[in-house]
């Protein structure tokens, strides 16, 4: 087998075994992670470790991750970071995408991205249909942790024909308003679509935010 230059974005449990492995089996291997410690976990052990964000295009830029063969999504809880990570790999057109799924959104999300596989994990079905049964225009949400959240939602009657600015939706950071991650029309799927997008009735989209405010857009 060649040997593959491969970059793995998030080294915890999951990842830290995948670079460690792959490393063993003789790839070159960078691994990236916001954690110090792991990262020095990793030192001669893969062929570079390095401490960083994985959704910073210019330090991925400046790591030359565009250049690589591979990329490994192995971030775990932080959804947001995953879908984000594999936004930004998808764009330097490394031939193959790989990305680690938390539940069937997730995933979903993931494949409409253009992920070549996705591995998905245990899905927590009774959690979400708990967080999602009193509000029939959400299908689908994935918990962050305490109040905060991704949600697969049906645009409301009312809004049709307005952009997504005047819906009330921001730019990331933003943690008094929703933030979308993707527009979903016709079996596609649009990832941080422009603010200024009209929406139309049959659009669904999927926001980031507090319970709180998916409740209060979607009622």
């Amino acid at each position: 087998m060649a040997v593959q230059n491969i970059v793995v974005a998030g080294v915890g449990r999951f990842g830290s075994r995948v670079a460690t492995g792959l490393f063993q089996l003789g790839h070159d291997v960078l691994a990236i992670d916001s954690d110090q410690a792991r990262v020095q976990d990793l030192i001669g052990r893969v062929t570079y470790s390095v401490v960083g964000d994985v959704t910073d295009e210019v330090l991925m830029r400046d790591l030359g991750v565009e250049n690589f063969d591979v990329a490994i999504v192995a971030i775990g809880r932080n959804v947001e970071t995953s879908i984000m990570a594999a936004v930004l790999l998808r764009s330097f057109e490394i031939p193959t995408v790989v990305a680690r799924a938390q539940n069937q959104l997730h995933a979903e999300t993931l494949q409409r991205i253009g992920c070549q596989r996705v591995i998905n994990a245990e899905e927590e079905s009774g959690l979400r249909l708990a967080q999602t049964l009193f509000t029939p225009n959400v299908s689908e949400y994935i918990s962050l942790g305490a109040d905060q959240g991704i949600s697969r939602l049906r645009v409301p009657d009312g809004f049709e024909g307005k952009t997504l600015r005047d819906a009330g939706f921001s730019e990331f950071g933003d943690l008094d308003r929703l933030s979308v991650l993707a527009l979903i029309r016709n079996q596609n799927a649009r990832m941080v679509p422009d603010l200024d997008e009209r929406v139309q009735l049959a659009d669904e989209i999927v926001v980031s935010g507090r319970k709180e405010l998916v409740d209060e857009f979607a009622a």
